[in-house]
């Protein structure tokens, strides 16, 4: 039993950031293997967008390796908690979504969480279901549980207040709110980013004043973003969603920093560190990118997008589909067919490519490009081929 116990615990600890507590765990992992009942793992996601992206994995593999050791996983989707927005990490007030939005990005969330989580060993819970159920009186009672001292015990809500930014009362209660989640499905353990610590150890407590065991907690790093500064998020666009075309997933993984690379082997796979740095750093990001369109695509995927990126930057060859805009007149502008293509997102950003030398015309040889110096663009009758920044092409015929 012992070393059964020690398996799981070590499945626990991998890449963990914090175990409160320790001695706890063990005694529901004893108690959980005597009994042979699985452990009740939660964790939460606010559909405050459509996509899951490489982030959010870091806790869904954590939990399918939990999941492959028997044990079951509760996936809280907070449609009523994202009417509020998690104010962690936050310095400003969060937009509030509306009733459809969060229903169009929660409609998506559950598929996505599969391609990680084994179905079999999973239950989504909506937390609206809960909260519309309850009374003034109940929720007058769970915001009597914290005091505002303790409350203010969390850094970014006494920075804002020291700031004089605003503070909602709203974003105060939001940890309450969370928290009474774990009371309601009786979470054993809450998984969670290290910003979500504050939010974890509150359901903690809510556990304990509604007489009910306390979870056991655990905190995984933050994925950096392809920034390779702050954390992954939608909102800073340095983002990959695990929905995206193979293309621009392998893509965006060819161009993290080396430094970023090896944490994305630690959070995201099973590859051996030791190995990795024996490596290359080109070869080893290479086989991350390999590995992870394998991963959420197939097999083959993965491998057909590493010989292209091969292809295009090892030997200087085009790629094979590149999107093609037929142009009506011999003079186009520039900015206006690249965002009509959406190649870039607004016209300002093909503005910003187009003075910072990122847009060239790729000659007869691959290898060699010139690059495109004004916005209107002169279509010669065969035809042209952009390089746009370091992974897109488009290629302009002029229709006769």
């Amino acid at each position: 039993m012992k070393k059964e116990i020690e398996r799981h615990l070590d499945c626990i600890k991998e890449n963990a950031v914090d175990v409160i507590s320790l001695d706890e765990l063990t005694s529901k992992l004893e108690k959980s293997l005597t009994s042979n009942k699985p452990l009740k793992l939660k964790i939460g996601f606010d559909p405050t967008a459509r996509d899951i992206h490489l982030g959010h994995t870091v806790l869904l593999r954590k939990l399918r390796k939990l999941q492959d050791l028997g044990h079951f996983v509760n996936l809280i989707i907070g449609d009523f908690t994202a009417k509020i927005g998690d104010p962690s990490g936050r310095s400003i007030l969060r937009p509030v979504l509306s009733e459809d939005e969060i229903k169009d990005n929660a409609s998506t969330y559950t598929e996505q969480a599969f391609k990680i989580l084994d179905k079999q060993k999973t239950k989504i819970i909506f937390n609206s279901t809960w909260y519309k159920a309850m009374d003034i009186s109940k929720f007058l009672s769970l915001l009597s549980s914290y005091t505002v001292a303790r409350m203010l015990e969390r850094d970014d809500f006494s920075l804002r207040m020291k700031e004089n930014r605003p503070l909602t009362i709203v974003e105060m209660v939001y940890p309450l709110i969370q928290g009474y989640d774990s009371v309601m499905m009786d979470a054993d353990i809450e998984f969670g980013g290290t910003d979500q610590k504050f939010n974890l150890i509150v359901g903690r407590h809510l556990q304990e004043v509604y007489g009910k065991p306390s979870q056991a907690i655990v905190t995984m790093p933050l994925l950096v973003g392809l920034d390779g500064k702050n954390k992954m998020s939608k909102s800073l666009g340095n983002y990959i969603g695990i929905t995206e075309e193979p293309k621009s997933m392998f893509g965006k993984l060819m161009s993290i920093s080396d430094e970023v690379m090896l944490e994305y082997f630690r959070l995201l796979t099973d590859i051996p560190l030791e190995k990795v740095k024996k490596m290359h750093p080109k070869e080893a990001k290479l086989m991350l990118a390999e590995e992870i369109v394998s991963f959420y695509y197939s097999k083959e995927s993965g491998k057909k997008e590493k010989e292209e990126f091969e292809k295009i930057f090892s030997n200087k060859e085009l790629p094979k589909d590149i999107p093609i805009y037929h142009a009506s007149k011999e003079n186009v502008d520039l900015i206006e067919v690249l965002f009509s293509q959406k190649i870039v997102l607004s016209k300002n950003e093909a503005r910003r490519l187009l003075a910072q030398g990122g847009i060239s015309i790729v000659e007869a040889d691959p290898s060699k490009t010139s690059t495109v110096k004004d916005q209107t663009l002169k279509i010669p009758s065969r035809g042209l081929v952009l390089k746009l920044g370091k992974r897109k092409f488009l290629k302009i015929v002029a229709d006769d």
